[in-house]
């Protein structure tokens, strides 16, 4: 791995400025993109069946939500 971070370092020495930008920009995205893939991969991984309601289910919740609200009124 330390071969790898001088290699590293010897590219970006000859890089320009305008260079430097564009690799930025394209790592610092895919490192996000990565940040987020993990995100999900660790959602998919904890939910259980019951964290998420059907269509009908959802419908229902919000129906009485705003029963419950008209009533507070």
């Amino acid at each position: 791995m330390n071969v790898l971070r001088i290699q590293l370092h010897q590219l970006i020495e000859q890089m320009t400025d305008d260079e430097l930008q564009l690799a930025w920009s394209t790592v610092y995205g895919l490192h996000c993109d990565d940040q987020v893939l993990k995100a999900i991969q660790e959602a998919k991984r904890s939910q259980q069946p019951w964290d998420t309601l059907t269509h009908e289910e959802a419908i229902l919740f919000l129906e009485g939500r705003e029963k419950s609200r008209d009533k507070d009124i």
